[in-house]
């Protein structure tokens, strides 16, 4: 059963080779293939599950995972140990490995790489096959299931293909600037290998964030409301203290269920708890006494995922940031007269200081 299924899926996925294309028959072909992989996973799970599943088998999940483990260890000694193809493997889990091949070209990577899939199944007994899936031209290799790179599909494929896994740039629990930023300084250390460039476009961000350019929306979280009762007692969750908020007011606008709140961060006082510092994006659109917390954005959003890719070349990315001049904004004085007269108590002297009407000052505002 389970080899007619990955047979299924492995001929759903040459479909999309060929119809690429065409869009919605893309999208469709690529949620059948994934539907095919879940069906098989949750099939091999099903089996190891003997607390909750109602036909466990221990045996045969253990099996599973021992004889791909050692599947794999083959694999990866084979490889190493073949000199004439210079390729190293720098990372194997579950059931596939990246080989390094270094100073080769597109040309030759498809072509080693096609030599290892089939030495690899020639040396398994059916149905185990390894298959060789694409090209990364060039490639980061941030962590356990944590990469990025150039992808090639196939020899003839001439414009590369943007490809990323677990890192920022396809995650949804920070704002769309952290993914935006991310994406487009490893785009220009691939296509510029320029490290100075990519500085200056992150210091321009930068820049751009603490001048308040930068778009609200751009900047805005958006976290699943999980329930008022899926919390625990005195838990800090942005979600839910603006729907706390938001309820004080109205019982109605509580989130339904898996509903994502959007919500941004402001500055505070001194000493302030970060959840303190949580407000929905319309409440800074119309308070123009709030401010967005460039600093919590730059230093706390953005530059660590960079800094996370950057490292591993040998650059600190925090240091451009401390680069940036400190432009000090002039506060603006507002002159509140104690006097009835010319000036009612609590309306506001427009005229500059020298002209004022005489009367002493109650006090400035700094905004």
């Amino acid at each position: 059963m389970l080899e007619e299924i990955l047979n299924t899926r492995i001929m759903v996925k040459q479909c999309m080779k060929t119809y690429k294309n065409d869009k919605a028959l893309l999208k469709l072909l690529d949620a059948r293939q994934l539907g095919l992989k879940l069906i098989a996973n949750v099939t091999f799970g099903y089996t190891a599950a003997n607390y909750s599943g109602r036909m466990p088998s221990v045996e045969v999940g253990d099996s599973i995972v021992h004889k791909a483990r050692e599947t794999l260890e083959r694999a990866i000694k084979m490889v190493n140990e073949t000199k004439k193809w210079g390729a190293k493997v720098v990372y194997g889990d579950t059931d596939s490995m990246f080989v390094l091949l270094k100073g080769v070209t597109k040309e030759q990577a498809f072509k080693i790489g096609n030599e290892i899939a089939e030495a690899v199944t020639a040396t398994n007994p059916k149905p185990v096959k390894l298959k060789f899936e694409k090209v990364y031209l060039p490639c980061v290799l941030q962590t356990k299931k944590r990469y990025v790179g150039y992808m090639y599909e196939s020899l003839d494929q001439m414009k590369p293909v943007f490809d990323a896994k677990g890192i920022e740039t396809v995650r949804r629990d920070g704002c769309p600037a952290v993914s935006k930023i991310l994406e487009r300084s490893i785009k220009l250390l691939f296509d510029t290998r320029d490290i100075s460039q990519v500085k200056q476009f992150v210091q321009r961000q930068c820049v751009k964030v603490l001048d308040g350019r930068a778009s609200v929306q751009d900047l805005t979280f958006a976290k699943e409301y999980r329930g008022a009762g899926a919390y625990r007692p005195g838990a800090c969750v942005p979600a839910l203290e603006l729907t706390r908020r938001m309820m004080v007011y109205d019982r109605r606008q509580e989130p339904r269920v898996g509903e994502r709140v959007p919500y941004v961060i402001v500055y505070g006082m001194p000493g302030l708890p970060l959840i303190q510092l949580v407000r929905r994006p319309m409440e800074v659109l119309q308070d123009h006494s709030l401010r967005l917390n460039a600093t919590y954005y730059i230093t706390k959003q953005i530059l660590p995922p960079i800094a996370r890719i950057f490292q591993l070349i040998g650059v600190d990315v925090f240091s451009w940031y401390q680069e940036l001049p400190r432009v000090r904004n002039t506060l603006k004085q507002y002159f509140f007269c104690q006097s009835t007269t010319p000036h009612t108590s609590t309306s506001m002297c427009t005229k500059p200081a020298p002209a004022c009407c005489g009367h002493s000052v109650v006090r400035c505002e700094g905004l």
